[in-house]
């Protein structure tokens, strides 16, 4: 099992940044991918960025240039800087990793981020 703790959300104004981290404990050996999602009210949970063990990142178009994900292999965290953000960013996020390419994900409990106008 791989347990997920998620930290950095809150309430910030349009414009702002944050910055979410996801530590992985547990057995986090063959962890590959790294990923946050959203789940915003009354919209479906979204992917938000990936990263890959090496590094290769991908992005939702709605974030792309605005989000950057990282992650430390050594550390087993995968970050997320949120920049110039929106209130349509209010959502819960989520950490979700993936071990032996997917065969097992596993998902933290989430972190409220708010986007005041």
């Amino acid at each position: 099992q791989v347990q997920l703790v998620e930290s950095g959300g809150g309430l910030v104004q349009a414009g702002g940044s944050l910055r979410l981290s996801c530590a992985a404990s547990g057995t986090t050996a063959s962890i590959n991918v790294m990923c946050w999602y959203r789940h915003a009210p009354g919209k479906q949970r979204e992917l938000v960025a990936t990263i890959t063990t090496r590094g290769s990142t991908n992005y939702a178009d709605a974030v792309k240039g605005r989000f950057t994900i990282s992650r430390d292999n050594a550390k087993n965290t995968v970050d997320l800087q949120m920049n110039s953000l929106r209130p349509e960013d209010t959502a819960v996020y989520y950490c979700n990793v993936n071990r032996f390419g997917g065969l097992y994900t596993y998902w933290g409990k989430g972190t409220l981020v708010t986007v005041s106008s």
